[in-house]
């Protein structure tokens, strides 16, 4: 995550680490057997699309089954029908809606939004950032300009600690068999310092030194790993394995507004062993969970039995302040809110 000050420096010129997240996957209203793909859309136009987002790919991997971008704010995902995109700081990604549209029918055939789902934790400092994204009732109003059945929801404390959502709630095309979905999104904010100093270039010289010292690179093994380390401190990465799966993480280190996100899609019946790992490799104070599963997925009992059950205790380490359970047409929803114990 992109990153302008040093950690150690007294007068820290503030970063927003909250990112704004957008997924959206296509269809062809007219086709069954349309052939369309995302990862048909060359370079150089992502490169102009970005420039209405103000970001810019430094990295770039890839499989038989997705590409995977690091940007100078976050990510790109870019999948047969799904894109994802992930950016924090003051960056616009929703200027760009009607020009990806666009974009995409022209190089797909893509001319239907079947699922989208844009959203984010409460900024920080929500008075940097520039329109649309200055509040969620002025992003709701441009998604809603286009999209004539959008939903917007706030979940958790609204004046304190809350995550917005945005989804159009829509049955799924009837066109070919559903694809099995999950996502797993773990945003943790008042870090170990410690753990954070390793994501500096005072302490680690290299992207690689950084992920193999945090134990990134053990928390899902056999992932590809694209990682970057900013000057003089941040870090992004991103992961990629089989069928599609994916892992980021993104970390703003600066102990005054430290915030780490992560990531991934992998399908797993339960997530308490993955969930574990990441917040004993980063030792936050405070996290939101939210786990997103429809019902071809692996994970389609978590979202409930993570409401209907407090299996996330961890030794007593992290109070669960607030839980909420959303059942939508296409995924099951929950968004959990966890505060470290006073010692």
């Amino acid at each position: 995550m992109a990153s302008n000050a040093g950690i150690n420096t007294e007068n820290v010129q503030f970063f927003e680490g909250v990112e704004k997240l957008l997924e959206i996957w296509f269809t062809n209203s007219h086709k069954e057997d349309h052939k369309g793909d995302l990862r048909d859309i060359p370079r150089h136009r992502w490169e102009s699309l970005l420039k209405i987002v103000r970001c810019e790919i430094i990295s770039f991997c890839q499989n038989e089954d997705i590409e995977a971008y690091v940007l100078s704010e976050s990510s790109l995902f870019v999948s047969k029908r799904r894109l994802i995109l992930k950016t924090c700081g003051t960056t616009t990604p929703l200027q760009c809606m009607e020009a990806l549209l666009d974009l995409v029918e022209e190089y797909t055939g893509f001319d239907e939004v079947e699922d989208l789902c844009y959203s984010r934790k409460n900024y920080k400092q929500p008075e940097l950032q520039i329109s649309p994204h200055c509040s969620f009732e002025e992003e709701v109003a441009l998604l809603d300009s286009i999209f004539s059945d959008g939903e917007a929801y706030c979940l958790g404390d609204a004046d304190k600690n809350c995550w917005y959502l945005y989804t159009l709630n829509r049955k799924r095309s009837s066109q070919g068999p559903k694809e099995p979905d999950q996502t797993l999104e773990i945003l943790m904010t008042n870090l170990n310092s410690d753990v954070m100093s390793l994501f500096t270039r005072e302490r680690c010289s290299s992207a690689a030194e950084a992920t193999k010292k945090s134990g990134i690179d053990r928390i899902i093994p056999n992932m590809v790993i694209d990682d970057f380390l900013f000057e003089p401190c941040g870090y992004s990465m991103n992961g990629v394995s089989k069928n599609g799966s994916y892992m980021t993480i993104h970390i703003t280190p600066e102990p005054e507004f430290s915030y780490v996100s992560f990531e991934t899609n992998i399908p797993a019946s339960n997530y308490e062993d993955l969930i574990k790992s990441v917040l004993e490799t980063f030792q936050p104070e405070n996290f939101v969970i939210i786990m997103f599963a429809n019902k071809e997925s692996i994970a389609a009992n978590t979202p409930l039995k993570f409401k209907q059950v407090n299996y996330l205790n961890f030794n007593g380490e992290w109070l669960r302040d607030d839980i909420q359970y959303c059942r939508f047409k296409n995924y099951d929803l929950t968004c959990a809110f966890y505060s470290k114990f006073p010692s």
